[in-house]
């Protein structure tokens, strides 16, 4: 008779029975858990939901023709003294009066717009609008400004000035309901907002502002030095990597070479509108002070070219060049495309003796 010989059994033995019911609820806990997670951070929908959430918004309307639009967060950029104050002021005004810039679209309704001036004192700010302190313009009661008040002491919880303004702003969004904010300057809130690192805390700050109370913000900053003999591009603005990251629109003012009074408005990012002054087609305005309101006037549309500093070249070479192209048939456009001058100084260049 034959013995069976059983073989050994090496499958490994788990310390406890698995509970597939157990299992698949601790599996469905912890994706609910995920999901609550997820909702609090993202918002997942079909593309047709999205559609349909979107028809149920209204459509962006101007607040300053197809610079800015409502709900946008927006940078204007310029180098000193061009005048962006000057021109935030005069946007803040039309926004305050319901009232359009001439040359320019407003499709918003009077509303209280927040002005946060960094850069001048109130005096300065008088002289800007009064006829040498005197006969002064009367603004609407919509418009607010504020300035940081001398020997203020910062508020609890405060680390440093820039927590302090962020703070403040939010603030005074609470007490005065206003829908529109206008900083000025982007550098007064950070020096250093060309880095980066630094850059993001505030502008994901701003960004959260625009969002929670659904207000709009113009943000105006400085560029740094530059070749005034180009046109001005995205990268002038400082610290222009990440500030494009968080911004819905932004465009710039250029200084004319031909008149110390002319500045150009040039759109440099759209995201809800098109392009419409672009470098072909820059908004030419004039910057003049009729009475008691330093402003910009709008005198039409031009080349950013014909605005540019002349390179350094020689400039009898060019002008030999332009009588020889204008003698071979070219016309004075053509010839300043040919020699990257601006039309002005082809006209110049063609009546020199």
């Amino acid at each position: 008779m034959n013995e069976e010989h059983h073989q050994p059994d090496n499958t490994p033995q788990l310390p406890y029975t698995i509970n597939k019911e157990q299992v698949d609820k601790e599996v469905t806990t912890d994706m609910n858990r995920q999901a609550a997670e997820e909702d609090q951070f993202l918002e997942i929908k079909k593309a047709h939901e999205w559609l349909e959430k979107a028809m149920l918004l209204p459509k962006p309307v101007k607040l300053f023709d197809r610079f800015w639009n409502e709900r946008e967060l927006c940078i204007l950029f310029a180098d000193t003294n061009i005048g962006k104050s000057i021109l935030a002021v005069q946007i803040a005004n039309s926004i305050s009066r319901g009232e359009p810039i001439p040359g320019f679209e407003l499709e918003t309704e009077a509303q209280p717009v927040l002005y946060f001036d960094f850069e001048l004192n109130c005096k300065q700010f008088e002289l800007r609008y009064s006829n040498d302190y005197t006969d002064h313009y009367v603004f609407h009661p919509n418009l607010h400004r504020a300035e940081i008040k001398r020997g203020g002491v910062m508020p609890n919880g405060c680390d440093n000035l820039e927590d302090c303004i962020v703070q403040a702003i939010e603030n005074a969004i609470h007490n005065h309901s206003c829908k529109v904010l206008i900083i000025d300057n982007l550098t007064y809130l950070k020096d250093d907002n060309e880095r980066a690192r630094d850059a993001k805390p505030l502008m994901h700050e701003l960004e959260r502002m625009k969002e929670v109370y659904g207000i709009s913000i113009l943000i105006l900053a400085h560029t740094p030095k530059r070749d005034l003999s180009r046109p001005i591009i995205l990268n002038d603005l400082q610290g222009s990597k990440m500030l494009m990251n968080f911004i819905d629109s932004c465009f710039c003012i250029g200084n004319s070479t031909q008149d110390k009074n002319l500045r150009y408005l040039k759109q440099i990012k759209v995201r809800d509108d098109e392009f419409t002054y672009t470098a072909d087609n820059v908004a030419l305005c004039r910057l003049e002070k009729p009475h008691n309101f330093l402003g910009f006037t709008l005198i039409g549309t031009s080349s950013e070219r014909e605005h540019l500093r002349e390179k350094d070249t020689d400039k009898s070479i060019l002008i030999q060049r332009a009588k020889e192209l204008k003698e071979e048939g070219m016309k004075q456009r053509e010839i300043a495309d040919e020699l990257g001058i601006g039309l002005a100084s082809v006209n110049r260049y063609l009546k020199a003796s």
